[in-house]
């Protein structure tokens, strides 16, 4: 690996997801709206030393690259919303480097591959890191999430119901809007003032 200066971070994959979501359209917008749907990793062999003793946990956090994501913006109107945030107070893709993080349910592990649940990927996603999910230290208890008090992110743009912020805190939305539209399938650029 290329050593990092101030302004240069060199990333490699470890591996590549495999979906059946081949663009944005119909994806889910987080894991949490799609437990139940399949997905696998395919770990390159250099790295299936790395896998050792991972089937001891039910969880993994995966750490992507957004590559199909074209625009890197620092505000955005998110997914299911129609109010503009900096994009570091959202989930949205097109934010600076392009990472992604994915909960997802291991399922099993077959050499190395890792099929999973609660996929949310695009099939080609560069995985570029996997951690296990150790709730001890992964989980946070909080009642501050913007949007969830006050209603400002909303789960569908013409719906004031629970947002984003609110289904990850449990609170759902309808099922029709868990999934990406095609007028929704990219976050789109806050307006110039």
């Amino acid at each position: 690996m290329t050593p990092a200066t101030p302004d240069t971070v060199v990333c490699r994959p470890v591996g590549v997801v495999r979906s059946r979501f081949t663009e944005a359209t119909g994806m889910p917008i987080q894991t949490a709206g799609a437990p139940d749907e399949p997905g696998r990793l395919e770990v390159f062999a250099e790295f299936a030393p790395g896998l050792r003793d991972i089937e001891g946990f039910d969880y993994l956090i995966l750490v992507t690259h957004l590559h199909q994501c074209a625009h890197e913006r620092l505000e955005v109107v998110p997914f299911l919303d129609n109010t503009s945030h900096g994009v570091f107070a959202t989930r949205a893709p097109a934010r600076p480097n392009r990472l992604g993080l994915s909960i997802v349910r291991l399922l099993s592990v077959d050499g190395t591959t890792l099929h999973f649940s609660g996929n949310d990927m695009m099939d080609g996603t560069p995985v570029l890191d996997i951690k296990p999910y150790v709730p001890k230290f992964d989980v946070r208890e909080t009642g501050r999430v913007a949007g969830s008090a006050t209603g400002s992110i909303s789960c569908r743009a013409s719906a004031p119901t629970a947002g984003w912020a609110d289904r990850a805190a449990g609170r759902r939305c309808p099922a029709s809007t868990t999934t990406r539209s095609a007028t929704a399938a990219r976050a789109r650029p806050a307006a110039s003032p």
